[in-house]
């Protein structure tokens, strides 16, 4: 086995087995403990770690950024509950806080590379300064960017922190590096100023409809509809004719006449889908794997 899951939550560590059995991420095992109960001779086996593994999706973002499943690598998204603008806003107090106990294996075992994630208004609580100190005092060199979704072309916002600790041993900050910047910058609390480095130091162009300025917030004149509220997508046309992942988003009309994108095809208010509410669950615990594996990407270039 390749890799190691962890996640405490039985309908999604059910998800993961099922993904492996279907090779769409790395071969491994799945822990449902909490990691609060995991310790470093159980990772000992392991050339890669996903913690908080929600649905896979770091795995996936990985062979997206072409790293191969055989290639150490650690990832982790705490969760956001005590820094999001929708929880209890009890930050460090909340015991959903787990940051201490991930770095708790993380300074025992000191993987190469690790890459996390967390919503941006972490950055508010202080979050993303605590994580970045951690990890600089174990002298990994550390680097941090705020990305949302609609970078990559996506019809939503979510907008997320990333953040890459790499073992380098010359002290070098990734700030001072072109790329990405370091977590004490980003306490300005204005988060969408790092976005723009990490993709324009990606590998390669900037994703064509970043390149359009095409967001979450993009609307069209709203054209003549007969199929129950929903518009065909007046965006749809093929960049640099190159099929879009979103380009199948469907578009609903606003009160101010024009349309705007919606994901296709998840009814969240619809009675008899099986498992909604796990599904549900396990969508909004999830991260967008094509925004991670951009993320990477930059941070392998400046690396």
């Amino acid at each position: 086995m390749t890799a190691y899951y962890n996640e405490n939550d039985r309908y999604a560590a059910q998800w993961l087995r099922n993904l492996v059995a279907a090779g769409h991420i790395a071969a491994g095992d799945v822990d449902e403990r909490s990691i609060v109960d995991v310790r470093s001779d159980d990772l000992r086996p392991y050339r890669s770690c996903h913690f908080f593994a929600g649905i896979g999706g770091w795995s996936y973002a990985l062979r997206l950024a072409g790293w191969p499943d055989d290639r150490p690598v650690w990832t982790g998204s705490c969760p956001c509950q005590p820094f999001s603008g929708a929880g209890k806003n009890t930050g460090g107090k909340d015991e959903r806080h787990l940051w201490p106990h991930w770095f708790r294996l993380i300074r025992e075992c000191r993987p190469d590379i690790i890459f996390g994630e967390n919503v941006a208004a972490a950055i508010k609580w202080g979050w993303l300064d605590a994580v970045l100190g951690d990890l600089e005092a174990e002298g990994y060199t550390t680097g941090a960017a705020v990305l949302g979704a609609h970078s990559i072309g996506a019809p939503h916002i979510r907008q997320r922190l990333w953040f890459v600790a790499n073992a380098d041993t010359t002290g070098r900050s990734l700030e001072r590096s072109k790329g990405l910047s370091n977590g004490h910058e980003t306490q300005r609390n204005d988060a969408d100023r790092c976005s723009e480095d990490v993709m324009a130091h990606a590998n390669g162009p900037r994703h064509a409809l970043d390149q359009q300025q095409t967001d979450a917030g993009s609307c069209h004149p709203l054209p003549a509809t007969g199929n129950g509220g929903c518009v065909g997508n007046p965006a749809s046309e093929q960049v640099g004719g190159t099929r879009q992942p979103w380009q199948d988003c469907s578009w609903l009309p606003c009160t101010d006449g024009k349309a705007r994108p919606v994901e296709p095809g998840l009814q969240p208010l619809a009675h008899g889908i099986p498992n909604r509410v796990g599904r549900l669950r396990a969508y909004g615990n999830a991260i967008v794997p094509q925004t991670a594996a951009e993320f990477i990407k930059a941070s392998q270039h400046e690396m």
